[in-house]
């Protein structure tokens, strides 16, 4: 009888079955077994000892690291600064970048940019679309067209075959490859369907040998689920060599581009774009749009943060009203719901602000999200300021708002933060003079007496 070319896994536990099941058989959990290719095992010997030490092959030889050598890898340009900068100076032949984001958000319109720019620097490219025909995918690059790249000179395969994609980057044998979606391509030997556990793990692992093979660095193209994370399975993040996000409301302007998993650069990077009619445009100066459009108004502080080497402004709002139900509401976008319990948890114990009662609402203004502890002080003195109804900041002309920084610690003190001479020259850069932080206040108390030392109430 011939040898299944497939088995079945379960992704909980590991157990293998040779055909599906609903439930594992091994740890009982429902719908966990996927399908993967059958792993080939060497043919039966005489000797059992003579067939391991066949299959184990030689023993290898260490090599300290001091005696390895290294190559100089000559990375290729983007054309794309801010693509560049988070990817640590540019793409690294043989590489694979998967880059995520939600739909509409512009991650096809950045890899046509990419590729037009390659193009016109003389580097062979090719794009696969698994998703649009070679029609609709001219539709949008003649829209890049108005950029100044080579969108419409870029090769394009509509292909959702997996060997048919593999046999055209070897026989081809492009610089840069993209990959548009990776959850619609399907590998011929697998039943399961695209973008199933078992496909997007053997397409991944298909494209990463071709990858290193040819040479090519390989950008993957991926969907995301509801919660904003990347679908399929956590293998695939293990196998590519960098992981980029591409984050924003599809409802605003403003894009950022974060690198989850970077094994050629830093992971603390990030780009920043801006979705106009001729594409995305990079936003060299954020800082300079954030603060321009900060209103000043009571609720509304400016965050001195930092990105990767890079310091940002950015406006932090809340809002604070009684509530009708019980328990009221936190809503908050741009910082995590669980930060912000504890900062008002804090300014309830350690400085008198209390909201239990009220919903709070607070927003990271722009679509940028905010992980860094130093967010803590700006929330809690967003919240404090929209409570008592006074603006902070320092009265004009022209009116400017109050920048701050730091993290709180659950005993109410304030704890330093990184690169905190960065984020002071960044705030007077700007005009807004000396910031409130752990270099200037001890604790959160001290920290709301300096804020609303010169302020004023604002009339309704």
């Amino acid at each position: 009888m011939a040898r299944p070319s497939t088995i079945h896994v379960c992704s909980s536990c590991g157990h293998a079955e040779a055909r599906w099941h609903g439930q594992c058989p091994g740890c009982g959990e429902w719908n966990t077994l996927v399908e993967e290719r059958a792993p080939s095992t060497p043919g039966r010997s005489s000797s059992g000892a003579a067939a391991r030490r066949t299959a184990a092959g030689p023993a290898a030889t260490p090599v300290a690291l001091r005696d390895v050598t290294t190559a100089a890898v000559a990375r290729l340009s983007t054309g794309i600064g801010e693509l560049d900068r988070v990817l640590g100076g540019g793409l690294v032949p043989g590489s694979l970048v998967l880059l995520g984001g939600s739909p509409g958000i512009g991650k096809s319109t950045l890899t046509g940019m990419a590729t037009g720019n390659l193009v016109g620097a003389g580097r062979r490219t090719l794009y696969v679309s698994g998703e649009e025909s070679a029609a609709q995918i001219r539709l949008r690059h003649e829209r890049l067209e108005t950029a100044p790249c080579r969108a419409l000179d870029v090769p394009v395969i509509a292909e959702t075959d997996l060997d048919a994609v593999v046999a055209t980057i070897e026989h081809h044998r492009p610089e840069v490859c993209v990959i548009d979606s990776v959850q619609t391509l399907h590998a011929p030997d697998l039943t399961g369907a695209p973008g199933s556990v078992g496909q997007v793990r053997e397409v991944a692992a298909r494209l990463m040998r071709t990858a290193k093979a040819a040479g090519t660095t390989v950008i993957l193209v991926g969907h995301v689920t509801k919660e904003g994370s990347i679908a399929g399975p956590r293998v695939l993040e293990h196998l590519v060599d960098c992981v980029l996000q591409f984050e924003g409301e599809r409802e605003r302007t403003y894009r950022t581009l974060r690198a989850l998993k970077n094994r050629f650069g830093s992971t603390s990077e990030t780009g920043v774009f801006e979705m106009k009619q001729g594409g995305l445009v990079e936003v060299l100066d954020p800082s300079a749009r954030f603060v321009g459009e900060a209103t000043g108004k009571p609720g509304s502080v400016v965050l001195a943060a930092m990105e990767g080497s890079r310091p940002l402004l950015v406006e932090v709002q809340a809002l604070v009203s009684p509530s009708e139900i019980v328990p009221p509401r936190r809503v908050v976008t741009g910082i995590d719901r669980n930060r912000l319990a504890l900062v008002l948890a804090v300014l309830g114990r350690h400085a008198g602000v209390n909201t239990g009662s009220a919903d709070v609402f607070v927003n990271v203004v722009g679509g940028v999200r905010v992980d860094e502890p130093g967010a803590d002080l700006a929330v809690a003195l967003a919240v404090a300021s929209a409570q008592r109804g006074i603006a902070l900041g320092k009265s004009g002309p022209p009116t400017r708002p109050l920048a701050c920084f730091g993290e709180l610690g659950l005993t109410g003190e304030l704890r330093t933060v990184g690169h905190p001479d960065r984020r002071v020259e960044e705030s007077e850069k700007f005009g807004l003079g000396d910031p409130v932080h752990p270099g200037t206040a001890r604790t959160l108390r001290h920290a709301l007496k300096a804020a609303f030392q010169a302020a004023a109430p604002v009339a309704a």
